[in-house]
């Protein structure tokens, strides 16, 4: 069965993995989430949302984080 909230949630990781790599890397918001967009971090994470929710929100920035520098390479 698929949870009715689920595309809010993983919505919600997006912001959490967005502000959390923006403080790691003093950034702002608006230009993490363009590279997020542009390097698909979004999707991934929204692709990834069965498993990332049941971490810590901590791991989800990490995931970001290892994405996004897998794909800049």
């Amino acid at each position: 069965m698929i949870y009715k909230d689920e595309p809010k949630d993983a919505n919600l990781l997006v912001v959490v993995a967005v502000e959390g790599y923006a403080q790691r890397h003093n950034m702002k918001e608006k230009d993490v989430f363009e590279q997020f967009k542009r390097y698909e971090i979004n999707v991934a994470i929204r692709e990834c949302y069965s498993t990332l929710h049941t971490q810590d929100l901590e791991e989800t920035i990490g995931f970001a984080e290892d994405v996004l520098k897998r794909r800049m390479q």
